[in-house]
């Protein structure tokens, strides 16, 4: 049996509350579980003691017999010190997509020939300007 560690979403609509969850991988989000090791309110300041709360002895058990943590439960136990979280990197993450690009080669390319056009009409005056400077 997969077991992972996990959020199990309560509270009303756009008030959410979680609790953090020890239960079967297969069975629904908010269904059955095994344990309940501690809770999660989002809608509290980051640095409120109050925002997670988390039994670590009961954490660092379940996480010895084998439970998965999900990448949320992971930074909690990170912050507790229980498990060390690999930082993520995805360098492609602030790239524009395929039409975002497209685009930006288009205006690129229309400002150019509108510069080009400018340095064409501005460069017959500046020679008639030579011109008239010579005589």
């Amino acid at each position: 049996m997969a077991i992972s560690m996990r959020l199990s979403r309560g509270g009303s609509k756009k008030r959410p509350y979680y609790r953090i969850v020890v239960a079967d991988a297969r069975s629904p989000r908010d269904g059955k579980f095994i344990e309940k090791i501690g809770t999660y309110n989002p809608l509290l300041a980051k640095d409120s003691d109050e925002r997670v709360k988390l039994d670590t002895d009961r954490a660092k058990h379940w996480l010895s017999v084998g439970a998965q943590p999900t990448d949320r439960v992971a930074r909690f136990l990170d912050a507790a010190g229980l498990r060390e979280r690999a930082a993520r990197n995805n360098p492609n993450k602030a790239e524009p997509g395929e039409k975002a690009k497209e685009r930006a080669e288009e205006k690129a390319e229309k400002l150019k020939a509108q510069q080009e056009a400018e340095a064409a009409a501005n460069a017959p005056a500046e020679e008639a300007t030579e011109e008239t400077a010579e005589a």
